[in-house]
Parts: C-alpha cells; structure tokens; sequence
C-alpha cells in the first residue's frame, strides 16, 4: 500500500484533533505530554466512532471506549492532581522545565510530534477500521488486555494514593507495589501492548506494521523513561532506609518477574 492510501483523510483528521487539544501545552509545557496526552487519547476514541459508525462491531466499539475511558481516567486523575495538590505542584517545579525560555519553534515541533505520537499509539484499531473492520480472535484479545491494563492502572493508583494517605512520607511497597515498583507503568505497557496485539491481523504493508510498532516502541520507552525518573527520585527521599534498599533490591521495577531492578544507569532513557 502506498503513502496516501495508508494516511487517508480520516488519519491527518485524528492529527488535527489530537494537536487541537494538545495544544493546551502552550499555556503549560507540560500539558503537551499529561493532560493533552489522556484528553486526546479519549477525543481519538470519539472520533474513530464517528468517523467509522458504517463499520463499527461491538468488539471494536468497546475498544474506542476503552480509548475515552483511558484518556478521561488519565487526564482527570493528572487534574485532580495538578490543582488539587499544591505540594504536588510545587514538587514538580523542580522536577520538570516550564518550557518558558524554550522557543517558539521548538515548542511547535514537540506539540506536532505529540499529536503524532497520540495518533501513531491507536493506529493498530484505526487501521483495522480503516481496512474493513474485520473482527478475529486475535482483535477480541487485544481487547481483554487493553482492558487488564486500565484495571492495572486505576488499582495502581488507588492503592498508592491510600498508602499515602496512612503515611504520605513513606514509599507504597504494598498491594500491587509488591509485585513491581512501577505498576501503573506496567498498566500503561499492558494496554498499548493490547492495542498493537489488536492489529496483528490487519495491518497491511510497510507502512501500517511501521506506524502501528513505530507508536508502540515510542510508548514503552516513555515508560521506562518514567520509571528511571521515579527511581533517582525515591532513592533521593528514601535512599537511606534500609527498608527501601530491602524494597528495591527484591522487587523488579516495572516488568513482573523480571529481574531487572534498577534503570538509572541507563541515561538513554527519557521519561
């Protein structure tokens, strides 16, 4: 298949949607890559309905929701935190640039790479849309692990914010924190693995395997990229507990029974 016959009109639409309302990371840098991300991940979701209704199963349906369900439960959990939590705030100061010195140019190069990204990441469904929304065993899978890392995810979360609350200067080893350090990343990779997993069978040409991997690897590496950043940070508050060292010595990071322990030493990834 050729360019344009992959990167049909519905796709640049998906883009432009994407980068409308990513585009908030012009008030706050960091908006382009937390509350841009979940928000148009879930707008994709409405959009593949429409744009697809003619050929739209009950499978492939479920699985535009769970787009809208991820992107809405990621980007309202990133605003009760952005707004509700000064500390929070006030952390991530120092955490992470503002992007105010940062220039115009690049400013728009990372917005337009994020819309990209955004749009590469479901490009496993809407190419099954796009190609005849044909439905296998394969697509039905996709989905039920698309759905385990939502459930993953919100679990993660929650524990987390209850640990918190019992002792908020103590890192969480509990519930799903037992299994790995980083379980709402695992839920992250669980879901977008569904969605390529929902493709295999579809994707037709160079070009859809290239958007369809090119979304998936991109995504991962974020992930790991985020946990090295959450590792250097934990072993600065909590490096000099022995429980801690206890902690991390015994349980991977992010992939379960996995023994990989640590990837801060791996300055090529960024999160």
């Amino acid at each position: 298949m050729s360019f344009m016959e992959v990167f049909t009109p519905a796709f640049w639409v998906l883009i432009g949607l994407a980068m409308l309302v990513s585009a908030m990371g012009f008030y706050k840098f960091i908006y382009f890559i937390s509350l841009g991300y979940g928000f148009s991940i879930a707008v994709i979701g409405v959009a593949l309905i429409v744009l697809f209704n003619d050929v739209m199963s009950p499978v492939l349906f479920i699985m535009c929701v769970l787009f809208i369900v991820y992107g809405c439960r990621l980007g309202g959990y990133l605003a009760m935190r952005e707004f509700r939590n000064a500390s929070y705030r006030q952390h991530m100061k120092t955490e992470i640039k503002d992007g105010k010195t940062m220039p115009f140019f690049v400013k728009v190069c990372i917005w337009v790479s994020c819309a990209l990204l955004y749009v590469l990441e479901v490009s496993p469904v809407f190419f099954r849309l796009q190609n005849g929304g044909s439905v296998d065993l394969v697509t039905v899978i996709g989905a039920v692990v698309m759905a385990c890392g939502i459930l993953l995810e919100s679990m993660s979360d929650h524990q987390k914010s209850a640990a918190k609350k019992v002792n908020p200067k103590r890192f969480c080893d509990t519930g799903l924190f037992r299994i790995v350090r980083c379980p709402n990343y695992l839920g992250e990779i669980l879901f977008w693995t569904g969605v390529l997993i929902s493709g295999i069978t579809t994707l037709n040409g160079v070009w859809q395997w290239g958007a369809a991997i090119a979304g998936w690897v991109c995504i991962v590496y974020i992930m790991f990229g985020g946990a090295r950043r959450l590792e250097i940070r934990q072993n600065k508050n909590y490096g000099a507990d022995p429980e801690y060292q206890a902690y991390v010595q015994s349980t991977p990071i992010i992939l379960p029974f996995v023994p990989l322990y640590s990837v801060e030493k791996y300055t090529f990834l960024k999160g």
